[in-house]
């Protein structure tokens, strides 16, 4: 089954994918004259202003609520396996993902605004939604609803509790072990399971305002308190720092590891971080109570910038700095550098907990593995999140109540299995997740983009009332030749 499943893998992840984002990324860029730089300082002010409603929540809201999907467990061990098996390089491809992904982050998010719906009282939308009304095409939107429900209720769930095992681990020791119809697993892990598959039974039962309030609190203190720590790090080594940053840049067009492992594993792992293009972040975006779609778009271009250049950045920094990695080319069966036991594990978070252990002695490890926790288990809530909001969309015509109840046993029994497996067969399980996600959403906006242009017509008209200094922003999308978007035509 494991070789069934990483052929599948190198399969979804072909060189194809790896330019696909790229080039969707580069391509929106230039398309919105670089929407990323250029409304840089408005994307502050919209992340501070907004209220919520009955019906939605406020951007900040939303933006924790992808936030919570974006910074997890790729923060800090997704960046650790990219240097371990693409070279420091990986990290600057890391970098170009983000920037590039940011113009993709727009223009899927604003297509999710546009083509919002209420239901039950609340705003629900993503790319299911806009594939259909904005493609025309109901076929392909049920077939990335049931991808999504599928990757996010069972696949990628398993990385991140994952990462929060294998931490645990690497503070508590395995704590004996129990076999199991599984294999041998270590008690340390099991225990963990138990805990946190209560803990998330708990919290899915109270609905999205439940998670939006969960996550406001709880994604920006773990960030901020994660970034801290690297940032005391990192000056506590400043005179090392330029080193590293050129390391980085001369790896990435002469890497040691091989072009395509850094550019390939610098994207793969980029895009599993900052979601730019993937498809999940348009969910919590949909969400949102805002006076123009356009506004949405841009805070969650925002959110890219944040989970990639600053917490990413953060941890590539933190283990270059204080050299606790290896690097280990995927097949090879010699390390290229080798700093630390070659028996540590590169698909998990153990350089970063060496890092951090190297500079506080007996803090690093259980630090990280504290905010592992947090980082990987809002990041469950938010594939929860999302994995409902697909449900809801097949309820429209497919009305089955039970699905949700499978659901939820479903994503509970993806994090107990998850937090007990290997490292190496959990993150198969969610790259292939990633990558089915990718594939279907990136061609769905590239295609939507050639008919009607729904993204770039919003941003547009959103500069020309910026331009006239409304103090009220609306929108009017058929005047704008939108079709489709019944909610924002009922509102105007």
């Amino acid at each position: 089954m494991l070789e069934f499943v990483q052929s599948l893998n190198s399969v979804i992840w072909s060189p194809a994918l790896i330019y696909l984002c790229l080039g969707a990324g580069l391509f929106f860029s230039i398309i919105t004259r670089f929407v990323q730089i250029r409304h840089f300082r408005e994307m502050w002010r919209l992340l501070l202003s907004g209220k919520s409603s009955e019906k939605g929540i406020s951007s900040f809201q939303a933006l924790a609520v992808s936030l919570s999907g974006r910074v997890g467990t790729g923060n800090i061990a997704g960046v650790a396996a990219a240097i371990g098996f693409g070279g420091p390089g990986a990290v600057f491809w890391m970098w170009v993902v983000a920037f590039l992904g940011a113009a993709t982050a727009y223009v899927e998010s604003t297509n999710a605004q546009i083509y919002k719906e209420e239901e039950d009282g609340i705003y629900r939308g993503g790319p299911a939604y806009y594939i259909e009304k904005a493609m025309g095409q109901k076929w392909y939107a049920w077939i990335f609803a049931f991808s999504t429900i599928l990757a996010c209720g069972a696949l990628l769930p398993v990385v991140q509790s994952n990462g929060i095992g294998d931490s645990l681990v690497n503070v508590f020791g395995n704590g004996g072990t129990v076999n199991s119809f599984l294999g041998e697993l270590a008690l340390t892990k099991v225990y963990a399971a138990v805990f946190i598959v209560l803990l998330l039974g708990f919290i899915i039962f109270g609905g999205v305002k439940r998670i939006a309030s969960f996550t406001q609190v709880v994604v920006p203190f773990m960030a901020l308190a994660y970034i801290i720590i690297a940032c005391s790090i990192i000056a506590l080594n400043l005179d090392m720092l330029p080193g590293v940053v050129s390391l980085i840049i001369t790896d990435a067009f002469s890497p040691m590891a091989g072009v395509g492992a850094a550019i390939g594993w610098g994207v793969k792992r980029g895009v599993y971080s900052n979601e730019a293009g993937q498809g999940t972040g348009p969910h919590a975006a949909a969400s949102a109570e805002v006076d123009h779609p356009a506004q949405q778009g841009l805070v969650q271009a925002f959110s890219v910038y944040i989970d990639t250049l600053f917490v990413c950045s953060a941890t590539a920094f933190m283990i270059l700095i204080t050299q606790q990695y290896n690097v280990v080319p995927d097949g090879a069966t010699e390390a290229i550098v080798s700093n630390i036991a070659l028996a540590t594990e590169i698909n998990g978070p153990a350089f970063t907990q060496l890092a951090v252990d190297s500079v506080l002695p007996g803090v690093g490890k259980p630090f990280i593995a504290l905010a592992l926790f947090f980082f990987a288990f809002t990041t469950i809530l938010a594939y929860f999140f999302i994995a409902d909001n697909n449900i809801s969309y097949i309820n429209r015509t497919f009305k089955k109540p039970f699905l949700r109840f499978v659901l939820k046993i479903g994503i509970m029994a993806a994090v107990f299995y998850g937090t007990v497996a290997e490292p190496s067969a959990a993150w198969v399980l969610g790259d292939i997740g990633v990558g089915l996600m990718a594939w279907l959403n990136i061609i769905g906006i590239l295609i939507i983009f050639f008919m009607a242009k729904p993204a770039i017509k919003a941003l547009r008209d959103y500069e020309a009332q910026q331009k006239a200094g409304v103090e009220k922003y609306t929108f009017d999308p058929e005047k704008l030749g939108i079709k489709n978007a019944e909610l924002w035509q009922n509102k105007k």
